[in-house]
């Protein structure tokens, strides 16, 4: 425990409490991490936008660019915040569909063969099993269902190989 010091701040008691519980999760935020051409805000590490609309260096919006979550406004609020958040950038998204830009050809193979062509390796539903299979296989000796992967680079590389 911890109590005012009188100056300000807080200073330790010496005193600890116990609480039986089933499950403790680190919330601790995320600063968010520059896109390279996409508008961002240093200080805060957020992209540049209006409720979720992502704003060039003048001000305006940029046709077709998005942001929600920690990055649209930075690492704070609750689950509830975030929906509602999402909920806020998605109306907007909406409003503006008809700015939406038109891809030539807009079939799944054609997607894909775009992410071939520029050698981007992406995740189809049968790496995202393997993915799958390899979480749980690191939670299971800890007794958990699984331990979650977030390098990109690994869940790509077990992934697809």
């Amino acid at each position: 425990r911890t109590e005012l010091d009188g100056k300000g701040g807080v200073k330790p008691t010496g005193e600890f409490r116990e609480f039986p519980v089933q499950a403790v999760y680190r919330a601790v935020g995320y600063f968010g991490s520059e896109l390279t051409q996409i508008p961002f805000d240093s200080k805060h590490g957020v992209i540049r936008n209006d409720a979720g609309r992502v704003l060039d260096d003048s001000g305006h919006h940029i046709p077709g660019l998005y942001a929600t979550g920690w990055i649209k406004r930075g690492p704070i609020g609750l689950i509830g915040h975030t929906k509602a958040d999402a909920i806020e950038t998605i109306g907007h998204l909406m409003e503006d569909q008809g700015t939406w830009w038109q891809p030539a050809a807009a079939d799944e193979a054609a997607i894909v063969k775009t992410l071939d062509d520029r050698g981007i390796r992406y995740i189809r539903w049968d790496h995202w099993l393997n993915i799958d299979k390899a979480e749980r296989a690191l939670g299971e000796p800890q007794g958990r269902e699984r331990v979650k992967l977030f390098n990109r680079e690994e869940m790509i590389s077990i992934g697809r190989d």
